[in-house]
Parts: structure tokens; sequence; C-alpha cells
């Protein structure tokens, strides 16, 4: 499996009223890490006629961020059926390599046009399995 990995700095923006990271934050930056690890790793002509829709979030929170940590979200691709795909994010502190939180979330790829599911093909599941180097 392939891992995208992103890294961000904690903002007050991102505080809720106890001074942690707002868990809608959280959620956030699980579709924006999906996001950029497709737009990174597909070619453009592959990302033109779909798109990706989220069917449900399970979201397991471990410990707190706060103000001014750095966090290392790491992704892959769990595994891929017809249209749906299961997604892992993981957030560490990147200071002590602490676990946040881990997620799986399942997409639908729709065709753009028509808003159907349409099958993940075996080439756009190759851009995701590749073994790491």
């Amino acid at each position: 499996m392939e891992y995208f990995e992103k890294t961000l700095t904690v903002t007050e923006d991102d505080l809720d009223d106890l001074h942690h990271v707002n868990n809608v934050r959280y959620v956030q930056w699980i579709q924006d890490i999906s996001k950029a690890h497709w737009q990174a790793k597909a070619p453009i002509e592959m990302q033109e006629g779909v798109v990706w829709v989220v069917m449900n979030h399970h979201i397991s929170y471990k410990s707190a961020a706060v103000l001014g940590d750095v966090i290392t979200m790491r992704t892959h691709i769990a595994e891929s059926r017809g249209a749906t795909s299961i997604r892992v994010v993981e957030m560490y502190a990147a200071k002590t390599n602490l676990l946040l939180l881990r997620s799986k979330t399942e997409w639908c790829l729709l065709n753009k046009e028509t808003l159907r599911p349409t099958r993940i093909s075996d080439a756009i599941k190759s851009v995701f399995t590749k073994e790491v180097t």
C-alpha cells in the first residue's frame, strides 16, 4: 500500500471551547488530505470524469491536539470494491509520534456528469496500491 503524508500546525482557529482541536476541524482535515492524495497521485485525465463523495466516517479520537502542535497526517486506501473505497487517515503529534486520531471513511466514486456510482477501475486502484519505496 502507498501512504500519503502532510503536516500542519494547529492554529487558534482550529480550537474549540476547551482549547483542543475541534472535532469538526479533524473531519475537515480528513477530507482535505483525502482530496490532496487523489489530486497528487491520479493523473488529470483520470480525475476529469469522476468525483468522490463520502458515504460515512468512523473516527476514533485517541488524544487531543492543542495550539501550536504540529500534526503529521497519513492516509492510504485500505480496500476498494465496486464503486466504494475505504480510506484510512491517521494523525500523529509530530513531536511525540502519539496517535491523535484514526479514521475509516467509506467513499463512493461517482460519474461527474450523471452523479451515479461508477465502478473503481483497475487503473484507479493501481494509482493507490503501489508499494512504498
